[in-house]
């Protein structure tokens, strides 16, 4: 199975959290947040959305950052992905 966003969504897979800073010093487990970036896995369509024409500006196998407490998280396949909508996402990483 896949999932195939509709409308302005995209299906993000969040990226590892490290677990050592960059100094050397290792988290534990229960000190981790979860890191705001994530992966683009697949861009829904785009068109009219509430009446607003929307353009898709990320693409598959982008990095991006996207807002803190946004999303839907969904769980497929022993996999866990976050849907959101495109204005959710707030930058692409180069």
């Amino acid at each position: 199975m896949r999932l195939v966003p509709l409308g302005d969504r995209v299906v993000l897979k969040q990226l590892e959290a490290e677990e050592t800073t960059k100094s050397g010093i290792v988290l534990p487990g229960q000190n981790k947040e979860k890191p705001q970036q994530a992966e683009v896995i697949a861009v829904g369509p785009g068109g009219v959305v509430d009446g607003k024409e929307v353009k898709m500006e990320v693409k598959e196998g982008q990095q991006v950052i996207y807002s803190k407490y946004s999303g839907t998280d969904v769980k497929l396949d022993d996999e866990e992905y976050i849907i959101v909508k495109q204005s959710d996402i707030l930058a692409v990483i180069e």
